[in-house]
């Protein structure tokens, strides 16, 4: 299993996150082609909505890595969020054919209404045409 890095938070902790396919670590992301992330989470806060904010870490710099679908009430969570509920949060990661080949963090980040985190984690991947 590839590891992740989980960050637990104050509005929320993590229970299980897949990226698929990802057999290996780092994940080979190749170009052209879209991953399927699936995060499993519980709340520990009450908020209206969610948006995701997705980047790519190089050299301790965060750049925005941007997804089809922010808004994570449309990516399989039922909003409103209810304390103490878990969720399933659905998105996909499509990897541009422009990107270039490197190799990066990438770091998906799920903010609440406050923009405080519901959940944050990491996974090392190498883009590969």
């Amino acid at each position: 299993k590839p590891l992740l890095f989980l960050a637990g938070s104050k509005d929320g902790s993590i229970q299980e996150v897949n990226v698929s396919p990802c057999p290996t670590q780092p994940c080979q992301l190749h170009k052209g082609t879209s991953y399927s992330i699936n995060v499993t989470f519980s709340s520990k806060i009450e908020s209206q909505g969610s948006q995701a904010k997705v980047y790519g870490e190089m050299l301790h710099v965060d750049i925005p890595f941007p997804i089809p679908e922010p808004d994570g009430c449309k990516s399989g969570i039922q909003c409103p969020i209810q304390k103490g509920h878990s969720y399933s949060y659905l998105n996909k990661l499509p990897v541009k054919s422009e990107y270039p080949s490197i190799k990066l963090i990438v770091k998906w980040v799920l903010v609440d209404d406050q923009d405080q985190m519901l959940f944050c984690w990491k996974i090392p991947v190498q883009i590969t045409s």
